[in-house]
């Protein structure tokens, strides 16, 4: 029985494998994570299987099963804040935001760059809520964490995360086309 239980899975495996994996590489950008999503799927048809559970329509489950695992991916993968896309030294430290900024005596153009970068970070953070550039402030700039804030203001950790998270969507939009004519031209 356990024999023909594995055919039919191989069978399953055979004639759904193709359409399936390209079904999630259309919603997967990363190869690696489309082939790690596809294995999954089938990791939890086998497993499925094992625990005698009832599947109707094998293809459909296969496509439910894996439109989940992309949902997963991309919920795991969302960059909530600046602190979340941090990017490392060579010494694997995360660097501040002020140390990806062009250091002022690395001449004019630098200096230049930095002062624009600068200005236009202030002027998108004076366009934010006071709310939001307050919790914006308070957590990337002062380095003032979440439960610190939320004790100190009587404000839901929750609501502080909010805040933050609409700050960073709004400086991000605004900046875009900013880091676009920096890195493009």
């Amino acid at each position: 029985m356990a024999l023909e239980q594995d055919q039919r899975i191989s069978e399953v495996v055979k004639r759904e494998q193709s359409r399936l994996r390209n079904f999630i590489r259309r919603r997967v950008p990363d190869p690696r994570d489309a082939e790690d999503i596809l294995q999954d799927v089938f990791h939890e048809l086998v497993e499925a299987n094992r625990l005698l559970m009832p599947i109707d329509h094998v293809a459909g489950w296969l496509f439910r099963v894996a439109r989940n695992r992309i949902t997963d991916l991309f919920r795991k993968k969302r960059p909530g804040s600046f602190s979340d896309t941090a990017v490392a030294d060579e010494d694997d430290e995360p660097l501040q935001w002020e140390d990806l900024l062009p250091s002022p005596a690395a001449g004019p153009e630098a200096l230049y760059v930095r002062n624009v970068l600068l200005e236009e970070l202030g002027s998108a953070l004076d366009e934010l809520p006071a709310e939001q550039r307050e919790v914006f402030v308070a957590h990337e700039l002062e380095g003032r964490s979440f439960k610190e804030m939320a004790a100190a203001t009587g404000v839901s950790l929750n609501t502080l995360l909010s805040r933050k998270r609409y700050a960073v969507l709004h400086l991000r939009a605004r900046l875009q086309s900013l880091y676009d004519g920096f890195t493009k031209g």
